[in-house]
């Protein structure tokens, strides 16, 4: 299936991309666009759109469009609820109830979209980042029950 989002990739929208190709479709498809042009693109291309506040899965409020997909696929995983909680801190600065991870997921991620690469070799990048965040809850967890 093909996703769109808006260009210029940051914290949500590259959490998300990782989220849908490891959860909900392996082999996605991501176009990138600018924010005006998301919604009349992801109908003339078929394409489902994420992280707009007109998507079903967009960002609203205090929820990030890695929460609105959690939702709608209904995944339920303590390590990916936890590792929301760290995109949600990073995502938002003002954020009370901050996971202490964030901040290192904030300064990863700011450090990438200073590259300035395409999106496409951003999301490639980084990647491996939310592989690892991903198990690092998987175990922190694991190490909390036993």
């Amino acid at each position: 299936m093909k996703w769109i989002t808006r260009e210029r990739l940051r914290i949500d929208r590259t959490a998300s991309a990782w989220l849908i190709r490891r959860f909900v479709d392996p082999a996605a498809e991501f176009l990138y666009v600018p924010r005006e042009a998301v919604m009349t693109r992801a109908e003339a291309e078929g394409a489902i759109p994420f992280h707009v506040s007109e998507a079903e899965l967009g960002k609203r409020g205090g929820r990030t469009g890695f929460d609105a997909i959690l939702d709608k696929y209904a995944i339920d995983d303590p390590a990916l609820t936890m590792l929301a909680k760290i995109v949600r801190g990073a995502d938002r600065a003002d954020r009370e109830e901050r996971a202490p991870e964030a901040d290192g997921l904030w300064a990863v991620s700011h450090g990438f979209f200073l590259l300035d690469l395409p999106d496409a070799e951003s999301l490639a990048r980084q990647t491996p980042v939310f592989d690892a965040l991903y198990t690092y809850c998987q175990d922190k967890l694991a190490r909390a029950s036993g």
